[in-house]
């Protein structure tokens, strides 16, 4: 064998070796986050208390002292 082509398969074999780490790595990074959208993080105004609600409330009142609050956008 040529040493061009050695070289080449060595690289080739090392760069599918690092894809094959990547992709193995991003499936069970998505499998273990929590789905997007389940819950709505609130600041309150008052006290400054964070806390989540129901992803279908825009407008949340804090547990702490009873304020009204928006949905934090990030």
């Amino acid at each position: 064998m040529e040493l061009n082509n050695l070289v080449f398969v060595y690289v080739f074999l090392f760069l599918a070796g690092v894809s094959a780490v990547a992709l193995y790595s991003e499936l069970r990074r998505r499998k273990f986050r929590q789905p997007a959208g389940e819950d709505r993080v609130f600041k309150c105004e008052k006290c400054a208390f964070v806390y989540t609600d129901d992803h279908d409330v825009d407008r949340s009142r804090c547990s702490q002292c009873g304020t009204l609050n928006d949905a934090i956008n990030f």
